[in-house]
């Protein structure tokens, strides 16, 4: 035999091995059944001490939430253009608050009614921080409004900051 007949016998011989169907078995196997009953949660359970414990937790946020609204404050949105990463900004009136490296000043806070809709308005100063050139000169010293920021807009490379609210006025 030559050495082609040789290679074709073993191709025929692959081929007619696979062509042959392989044989299963005659029996089904099957996992036993699982009573949901019977299975433990993979969570802890709660004792009814911690229930009491969480209802007092809120019981507190919720008072410090209406210690929080009864003085007169401004809700400002900050955006940091980098990360596109926003926070809510709660800033007391005359009192400064620092955001990164500004630092926020709301002067007054009102609302107004413009084309019969009511429109919060804040007088807000902006200092950057970062810039050591002048600590008086403002990056931003002027009105704000909530339903348009783009009226009077508050221009930073990096932050972005929108009046939200005015409350207890």
């Amino acid at each position: 035999m030559r050495l082609g007949s040789n290679i074709k016998f073993i191709i025929i011989l692959i081929f007619t091995i696979q062509s042959f169907p392989a044989f299963p078995e005659n029996t089904i196997s099957s996992s036993p059944l699982i009573n949901l009953n019977e299975i433990q949660p993979s969570f802890e359970s709660i004792d009814e001490k911690n229930e009491s414990l969480n209802n007092i937790q809120k019981l507190k946020q919720k008072r410090r939430q209406n210690q929080e609204i009864k003085s007169s404050h401004a809700i400002l949105i900050g955006l940091d253009k980098i990360t596109a990463k926003s926070s809510q900004i709660k800033v007391n009136i005359n009192e400064s608050k620092k955001y990164g490296p500004l630092e926020i000043k709301i002067l007054k806070c009102g609302k107004v009614k413009v084309n019969n809709q009511i429109d919060d308005v804040a007088y807000m100063q902006v200092k950057d921080l970062s810039k050591n050139e002048n600590e008086k000169v403002f990056i931003f010293n002027g009105w704000t409004f909530s339903s348009d920021p783009n009226v009077t807009p508050f221009d930073h490379a990096i932050y972005d900051l929108q009046l939200l609210n005015c409350f207890k006025i």
